[in-house]
């Protein structure tokens, strides 16, 4: 796993995200599982129940891919970090409408940027050689 940035950043990311995501249903008490509102974790970061378990969900895909394999990691990452670009995006127009069932807010599209930046980064720009040749 040393030896591949996919695999590491997975891991990382992953045990991260799936921290972040128990933690998160500290704050969420009082709130509905897809309110556009939420409790504020680290008291900037707003999540309800359903921000919880995609943060779970996301964070599993991401440590199983960078456990597995260095190819594993690298597609997890790659399509992990296209999902945050998108949701960055996405969720720019989001907040403040009905369709907000994230419960998204600035601090989130900050980190769901920086997340896709890295993720993407990982994905694209390393680990060129996934598997070997037999000559």
């Amino acid at each position: 796993m040393r030896t591949s940035p996919n695999r590491l950043v997975g891991v990382v990311f992953g045990a991260v995200y799936i921290l972040v995501g128990l933690l998160g249903f500290t704050v969420t008490g009082g709130f509905g599982f897809f309110s556009t509102s939420g409790g504020l974790l680290l008291g900037i970061f707003e999540v309800n129940a359903f921000h919880n378990v995609a943060h779970l969900l996301i964070g599993a895909a991401l440590l199983i891919g960078g456990l597995v394999s260095t190819r594993a990691a690298k597609g997890v990452n790659g399509t992990v970090g296209a999902a945050y670009l998108l949701l960055g995006i996405a969720g720019l127009f989001l907040v403040g409408t009905p369709l907000n069932v994230l419960a998204l807010n600035s601090a989130d599209h900050v980190l769901h940027f920086a997340s896709a930046i890295v993720l993407l980064g990982a994905a694209l720009g390393t680990d060129k050689r996934t598997h070997t040749a037999i000559a």
